[in-house]
């Protein structure tokens, strides 16, 4: 006995699970993992899908709700609405909690690794403290170890946990509407509003303009001294031309694109939409200060430059619109903190900066490590590397090689590095990374990860290989998502 499509079926919620998903185990059917719940609810839920060895459903009706379910901040994050949040039903310290709750799953799962781990909070997010239901393990009460107490995040504008996304990919419908998809779904919502995007992406207007032809658009807003939004940009992808940015269409899902690169791009312009997008004139009136189509993987710029200005560790950052660079306002500054703090560089040492984009953390510890020192970094998108190459040309101890990070790993001699900082994509690092800091005599090394299962599975390999895992720490640097950053420290003794 099973379940069908369309059918409603009464289940109470368990532990949670990675990607938005509560677990359901009802008597003498298949499990069921159930959307817009919390561990501990009894739901009325409606199944959306049916594979061989489980159910995917999504709580319609609330019968027993949990003590840390809230009214969404936006209409859209229902059932069958948007599906860019997954948990704008639970008050932000529960976020937290389930968030930490995944990792520790993944960790134990994936590494053999029992640990208690915490959410902070990004900066300009906490203030108080109140408790959540939910324990350790992300189950209800009495279901685990207690939840430790979690930080309370407060607005910087629009509401706690609002506003903080400095990039959205906006899907366009036949119809020209703009808006973004619905969970596990091509069907584009018409959302009015993205609540979660930053306030200079919501002054662009993108959900309420025509863009008839275009597939995507795609809003990203730089920042300037103290903080304050710079300068914004519009990548415009006609119908016949999808990018290779994320999905075709995109949501404002905090992962999405995370490392898939544009490419290349002039650097300045002012022609003609190359495109089959229809309304040239329109987007010349879309009021950001540089406005590209994307064509594959090139992005040409129609009105401005094709470059963001980014402010993180004191000093502003040259960014090519379509380079990866953290989306929440105060990520780069935390994270460049944390990573420095992991590494303890020192006049003289040799650093190793692998996927190192626009050059963030290289040119943040270029400084540390002196004349003496150097700093060597890889990526393989060519708008980073020259982005990153601009952004270190104070620093000649700093080099940054073009190319994947393996294949530079295996053909290029460099030079000996005692410290290791990686930042890869959402699929994790590659065998051979992990192989070759093994052999090299890497001492310390600081891995930064969006993904959770894939930094598990990889600290289990690392493990393997005699590394030890001295820290861990989460970060909530996607609010309302599933999403989280974390910064493992991992050291080894020298040889010899």
């Amino acid at each position: 006995m099973g379940f069908q499509v369309g059918e409603t079926v009464e289940v109470t919620a368990g532990d949670v699970a990675q990607g938005g998903w509560c677990v359901a185990r009802p008597a003498g059917l298949p499990v069921v993992f159930v959307r817009h719940a919390l561990p501990g609810e009894r739901v009325i839920a409606r199944v959306t899908e049916v594979t061989s060895r489980f159910t995917r459903a999504e709580a319609t009706e609330i019968l027993r709700p949990s003590p840390d379910r809230v009214e969404p901040p936006c209409p859209n994050a229902r059932p069958g609405g948007c599906g860019g949040c997954d948990w704008q039903h639970a008050s932000l310290p529960a976020q937290r909690a389930l968030k930490a709750a995944v990792i520790g799953q993944h960790l134990r799962r994936l590494a053999g690794i029992d640990r208690e781990v915490t959410v902070e909070p990004l900066p300009g997010d906490e203030a108080g403290r109140e408790h959540s239901s939910i324990t350790a393990r992300g189950g209800p009460p009495g279901s685990g170890d207690e939840a430790g107490r979690q930080p309370q995040i407060t607005a910087r504008g629009g509401g706690p946990g609002l506003g903080w996304r400095t990039r959205v990919q906006f899907a366009v419908r036949a119809d020209g509407v703009a808006g973004l998809r619905a969970h596990r779904s091509h069907e584009v919502i018409d959302i009015g509003d993205c609540l979660i995007a930053h306030p200079g992406i919501a002054g662009l207007g993108i959900p309420r303009r025509a863009w008839p032809g275009a597939a995507t658009v795609e809003a990203v807003v730089g920042s300037g001294p103290g903080g304050e939004p710079a300068e914004r940009a519009v990548i415009i992808t006609s119908a016949g031309h999808r990018g290779s940015s994320g999905r075709p269409g995109g949501t404002a899902r905090a992962g999405a694109g995370r490392r898939n690169p544009a490419g290349s791009a002039r650097r300045t312009g002012d022609g003609p939409l190359r495109s089959e997008y229809r309304d040239e004139e329109g987007a010349r009136t879309v009021p950001a200060e540089s406005v590209l189509t994307r064509s594959g993987r090139r992005l040409t710029p129609v009105r401005g430059r094709a470059w963001l200005s980014q402010r993180a560790a004191g000093r502003q950052w040259r960014v090519s619109a379509g380079v990866f660079w953290q989306v929440h306002p105060a990520a780069a500054d935390t994270l460049t903190e944390a990573v420095l703090a992991a590494i303890e560089a020192k006049p003289g040492d040799a650093v190793l900066d692998l996927y190192c984009g626009a050059g963030l953390f290289a040119g943040a510890v270029a400084p540390l490590v002196g004349p003496d020192g150097t700093v060597a970094g890889i990526e393989s998108d060519p708008a980073a590397v020259r982005d990153a190459r601009h952004n270190l040309r104070d620093w000649p101890q700093a080099r940054v090689h073009r190319g994947d990070v393996a294949q530079v790993l295996r053909e290029k001699e460099l030079p000996p590095a005692r410290l290791a900082i990686a930042d890869p994509p959402r699929a994790g690092l590659d065998r051979v990374v992990i192989d070759y800091l093994s052999a090299a005599g890497t001492e310390r090394f600081c891995y930064v990860s969006c993904d959770s299962a894939t930094l598990a599975r990889d600290l289990g390999l690392l493990l393997a290989r005699g590394w030890t895992l001295e820290a861990l720490r989460a970060f909530d640097a996607f609010p309302m998502t599933q999403h989280v950053e974390c910064v493992a420290t991992l050291t080894r003794l020298p040889r010899g």
